[in-house]
């Protein structure tokens, strides 16, 4: 099976559910090489943050790196994951798809049921609301302002795109069920893709992982930890970082020992930096000289915009760096995605392997180097099961 997500969190929250669902998953990020080698391949890219022009051919590099190592059948497990709000590119990227691997249609299902967010008569909801009426129709990129998926993706039916209702997940597994014939492209959210894998609409070849056995506590040889509170919608520090809280269910998943110090030294971003500064210097990082562990936090709101949180993902991947040439960590924490994909690029990782769903959207990589590297979507809390 190949996935391909236009976000990284996307990709990692797709890899979660497949890993849980029992099967070997090869997590495949930025110029990485695309290779059917793992039960379940996912491959993250940045799409969502280029052009549209920037994007189809990232998409293009990636289909012919597929294609190259093309085996039996694989055409008819294809899946891309697109985003629960409508944002990123959607029709060309679909179209690129069918074309490439002779699918005759495709269906287009954004929808998940199970966060509250449905079609019904054509018309995309989040909670009881439009979804132009929300706060997604501020958003800097892809402004929802259209609720009905007809005017927002005017093309797609003249492309053979079908975008059908969804009340519930039970609605997600019957159109799973009708269109289940190998000529039809699925593409969606994690709710489709769920229905698909954990429902038994596709049968995924190759052997299957016991469940625990990919599970791994921590790095025997290091137990150091850089955590990256990069999102400006982060909630605010997580319970087992605030001073003498207890948060028992993410010490099982660490362990107690993995933090040589608890909790680990905080150190926010200063103003001079979220105002547009650049010299990294000024962000005062002292104590992971000595404890090999820190938490990077943005504690400041005042500034908006695309510049901005380009600018704040570049300096927070820049700072990391610099961590890195002092210490390289065990484990690091990342949450927000672009600041995950910044970091990601600036390390040069491009291969992992899936170790753990932390919880739904949050999962755990190995990189080659044995790194562990932990992916939190910005928006979600902080829940650890």
């Amino acid at each position: 099976m190949i996935v391909i997500a236009d976000d990284i969190t996307g990709a990692a929250e797709i890899a979660g559910i497949a890993f849980s669902a029992g099967h070997e998953v090869q997590f495949v990020c930025g110029s990485g090489q695309c290779s059917v080698g793992s039960t379940v391949t996912v491959v993250a890219t940045d799409m969502r943050s280029m052009t549209e022009q920037e994007a189809l051919a990232d998409l293009h590099r990636i289909v012919t790196d597929l294609l190259s190592n093309e085996k039996d059948g694989m055409r008819q497990l294809v899946f891309l994951k697109t985003d629960s709000a409508l944002r990123g590119y959607v029709v060309r990227p679909i179209e690129v798809l069918m074309k490439s691997f002779g699918f005759q249609r495709a269906v287009y299902l954004p929808a998940n049921p199970s966060k509250g967010r449905i079609i019904r008569n054509g018309v995309y909801y989040i909670g009881n609301k439009p979804i132009h009426e929300t706060d997604f129709s501020f958003d800097p990129e892809f402004p929802a302002t259209t609720s009905v998926l007809a005017e927002r993706f005017p093309t797609a039916s003249t492309m053979g795109i079908i975008m059908p209702d969804a009340y519930s997940t039970d609605d997600v597994s019957r159109i799973c069920s009708l269109y289940n014939d190998g000529a039809t492209l699925f593409a969606g959210a994690a709710d489709l893709f769920t229905a698909l894998v954990e429902g038994g609409k596709w049968k995924v070849g190759g052997g299957r992982r016991n469940v625990e056995s990919g599970k791994r506590n921590a790095v025997d040889d290091d137990d150091s930890v850089i955590i990256v509170c990069g999102s400006t919608q982060s909630q605010t520090l997580p319970p087992f970082l605030t001073p003498h809280a207890s948060h028992p269910s993410f010490l099982q998943f660490f362990h107690s020992s993995f933090f040589q110090s608890f909790p680990p030294p905080i150190s926010p971003m200063p103003l001079a930096l979220y105002d547009g500064g650049t010299d990294i210097d000024l962000w005062d990082t002292d104590a992971y000289a000595e404890h090999h562990s820190i938490v990077l936090t943005i504690p400041h709101r005042h500034r908006t915009g695309k510049e901005v949180a380009v600018h704040l993902r570049t300096v927070v991947a820049k700072k990391v760096k610099s961590l890195l040439a002092i210490h390289r960590p065990g484990h690091i924490v990342i949450e927000g995605g672009a600041t995950a994909w910044a970091i990601i690029q600036v390390v040069g990782w491009t291969h992992f392997t899936v170790v753990r769903q932390v919880a739904p959207g949050v999962v755990t990589l190995q990189a080659d180097d044995t790194t562990l590297v932990t992916l939190k979507p910005g928006s979600y809390p902080w829940v650890i099961r």
